[in-house]
């Protein structure tokens, strides 16, 4: 502590009494240890003592206290030295309000900055209203800032750089990008530019997102050092201050005088090798470090706007000039090259981080998870996501559970929302969004609802619930269509219409919202509750689109009502809804309800020559029907329509006619028909690009061929990996697979027949 105290009074430069001085160091000594009482005890005795006292005899406790800081200290010093009429002067009065302001003790720092007359001893200096302006900044207190502005106004005491630099520090807070262009360019008028105020302005530039400033500011600052003139020193603080003569301006520009830009000065990378020099030195480590950490913010900059190639040209510039890259320079280069490029170049920089013993920051392993995760690389964005030390940032997360459910992968999403309870992680209302997709249906695709699969979709609905409830998050409009979703893929009426009123109590639920309810509906065939949901939507004022017409045309083939599918059309037409082919699927299925294959056959020919864009949805309507009633001439009409028309068949297509022509007995046709439906369903470009490989798994003895294909589903390629191995299975029977459809009989014989129909 003796140490300390003679740190503190070395260099005053003012005569101070040895008992005052002892009394002094004492009072230090105490508020070091913490022992108040004893503190305010000998600041009485020194004021009731017989010396006479100045305000210097308190500078050595006023410094303490504003190093500290101990603000309420200094409120009593400041009354003992009212109570004695001593003279406040401008040391420590500039001392009482740095302490007042570190402690946020603002008001307390106006008034006596407001309070104290003015004297030869004691007057304004630009040096208080800054440290009173760098308090009212870093608490982003705008009223304290404004009323430091019209003081400083009042007093004419003009800005100098430290007052610039406090208000950049404001812009910024305020995002107030103009604000900031413009004390660039009046600092520019007014100062020459030093290494501290080009940080200053690069780090504001960053923050606010304008990329080009900072660049040409980072420009500014290179060539300073390339020139030498980049000295630096440091305040008793330990920060860097500027290092020359300050010359305050006045407060007001003439707003007719044109600023300008201020001229950059570029530099040549061919002659880095002086710069080298000008950075090896010892002296200029700080130097380094403003570089490093202004290369940095530029290149982190780049990451929004996915400026991938410049961050690269940024990163080896700071190479060419002796400027090893941190951390956070890694962490924005792989950011912005994952966004832009994908996770590969990410993986390949984190790689070389480990090489150099550099432990990448938290946000560098989310980028690469989300990059992994936006590629459906969910083993290496679980890996990368669980790589992270502290980080509770919620989007790495979401991205992954969005990746699972893609991927229709619940197991792996059950994992990942583990792990963020483990690591207490918040989830936020995307993440019950994704949760409620995810585990809201408990049957795979191609499975109904049964008693047992909506006991567990219940059961996972409520968990998720009463986790957002502890969480103190309420249901999105997203989290509620994807829990309607959920519950109509399971078969959940009540449910289904329960949240239904939910998101009409909530939200204006728009038309999709009741497209959702109204389809499930129509797959459980509770068409009247359906019609009565849609005289709901059509009373709360909302305009069906052509899906809900689809959908009520769908609800009028299960009440055979072909009036009213006309009705719907109608009202189709006149909201600029012109039929499409669901439209004509939704058709067909109500004639064929009334068996009506002539008229089905009719509205088949209409969409065909309607020019609208057909699928094998439309087709596989009347075929299935028409197999089920042994209509072989139907089934050979349509296919041979759907060959010429181009339209590929699926999976159900080669199922209902392979089980039409079998039910027949017509053996040799089911098999010829199936090869050919399955070569049609492989695009021309497959075919040309994979004949060979595709040929190896159709004839492989191996026992593992047909888990290949079946890999092929699993990776959404459902018509590809069922095409490849219903021709597998007709090689196996012996049936020789020709690719040239057009040569089949089958084919002839659909052509040729159906030209008289």
């Amino acid at each position: 502590m003796d140490k300390f105290y003679s740190i503190l009074c070395f260099g005053s430069g003012y005569p101070v009494n040895p008992i005052i001085g002892s009394m002094q160091k004492q009072i230090v000594n105490a508020l070091h240890l913490g022992e108040r009482e004893k503190a305010s005890t000998l600041l009485s005795n020194i004021s009731h003592g017989k010396h006479v006292l100045l305000a210097n005899h308190f500078a050595e406790i006023l410094e303490y206290c504003a190093l500290t800081p101990d603000p309420l200290f200094v409120m009593e010093i400041w009354k003992t030295m009212e109570e004695k009429g001593i003279d406040l002067n401008n040391k420590c009065h500039t001392l009482m309000i740095r302490a007042l302001c570190k402690a946020g003790y603002l008001e307390e720092a106006f008034n006596l900055m407001s309070n104290c007359g003015e004297t030869s001893f004691l007057y304004p200096t630009l040096q208080k209203y800054n440290i009173l302006l760098r308090a009212s900044t870093g608490m982003n207190s705008v009223i304290h800032v404004s009323k430091c502005l019209d003081l400083m106004e009042n007093g004419m005491l003009g800005k100098d750089e430290i007052t610039y630099i406090e208000l950049l520090k404001l812009a910024v807070l305020q995002k107030n990008l103009s604000a900031v262009r413009s004390i660039w360019n009046e600092y520019a008028r007014y100062y020459s530019f030093s290494l501290i105020s080009l940080r200053k302005f690069i780090w504001s530039f960053t923050r606010l997102k304008d990329l080009t400033s900072a660049r040409e500011a980072l420009q500014h600052l290179v060539a300073l050092v390339f020139r030498g003139d980049s000295t630096t020193k440091i305040s008793a603080e330990e920060k860097m201050v500027i290092p020359k003569l300050d010359v305050p301006i006045p407060f007001y520009c003439n707003p007719d005088n044109d600023m300008g830009h201020p001229k950059v000065v570029r530099f040549d990378l061919t002659k880095v090798k002086t710069v080298g020099t000008v950075l090896g030195n010892p002296k200029n480590i700080l130097v380094t470090k403003i570089l490093r950490l202004s290369f940095t913010d530029v290149i982190r900059a780049c990451v929004p706007p996915k400026k991938a190639m410049l961050a690269e040209q940024l990163f080896s510039q700071m190479q060419k000039l002796g400027i090893e890259p941190s951390r956070g320079a890694y962490d924005g280069l792989i950011r912005v090259l994952v966004k832009k490029r994908g996770f590969h170049d990410g993986i390949e920089l984190l790689n070389l981080m480990k090489q150099k013993n550099l432990k990448p920051h938290d946000s560098t392993f989310a980028a690469i998870s989300v990059g992994c995760s936006e590629s459906m690389e969910l083993d290496l964005a679980e890996a990368f996501l669980y790589q992270m030390a502290q980080s509770k940032s919620i989007y790495p997360y979401n991205k992954l559970l969005e990746a699972c459910d893609t991927m229709d992968q619940p197991e792996r999403g059950v994992h990942v929302f583990g792990k963020m309870k483990q690591l207490k992680v918040a989830p936020n209302i995307k993440t019950y969004e994704l949760l409620f997709s995810l585990f809201g249906n408990v049957n795979a695709p191609y499975e109904n609802g049964n008693i047992l699969s909506q006991a567990e979709a219940t059961r996972r609905i409520n968990a998720i619930e009463d986790d957002m409830v502890r969480n103190g998050i309420q249901h999105s409009y997203e989290s509620l269509r994807n829990l309607l979703r959920a519950l109509g893929s399971e078969g959940m009426i009540s449910g289904l219409l329960h949240y239904l009123r939910v998101a009409e109590n909530q939200f204006a639920p728009g038309t999709p919202i009741y497209n959702i309810v109204l389809h499930s509906l129509i797959e459980a065939k509770e068409d009247q509750t359906a019609i009565n949901v849609f005289k709901t939507l059509m009373s709360h004022g909302y305009r069906p689109n052509d899906v809900t017409c689809n959908i009520m045309i769908d609800c009028c083939s299960i009440s055979r009502s072909f009036k009213s599918a006309q009705g719907l059309i109608a009202m189709m037409i006149r909201c600029g809804y012109p039929p499409q082919t669901q439209t004509y699927t939704s058709l067909v299925k109500l004639v064929l309800a009334l068996e009506d294959f002539d008229e089905a056959l009719i509205l088949l020919n209409q969409a065909c020559s309607e020019g609208i864009e057909l699928d094998a949805v439309l087709f596989n309507t009347i075929i299935k029907v028409a197999s089920q009633k042994d209509r072989i001439d139907i089934i050979e009409y349509v296919m041979d329509r759907m060959h010429k028309e181009g339209v590929p068949p699926d999976p159900a297509t080669c199922g209902h006619v392979f089980t039409a022509y079998v039910n027949k007995g017509f053996y040799n046709t089911a098999m010829e028909a199936l090869q050919v439906m399955s070569i049609h369903m492989l695009s021309e470009e497959d075919i040309n690009k994979n004949k060979a490989i595709f040929e190896e798994l159709i004839y492989a003895e191996d026992s593992e061929a047909e888990s290949r294909a079946l890999d092929l589903f699993k990776d959404s390629k459902e018509n590809l990996s069922v095409a490849l191995l219903n021709l597998r299975w007709c090689a196996m029977v012996g049936n020789p697979i020709s690719w040239l459809t057009n040569q089949s009989q089958w084919v002839k014989r659909l052509s040729a027949t159906n030209s008289f129909r």
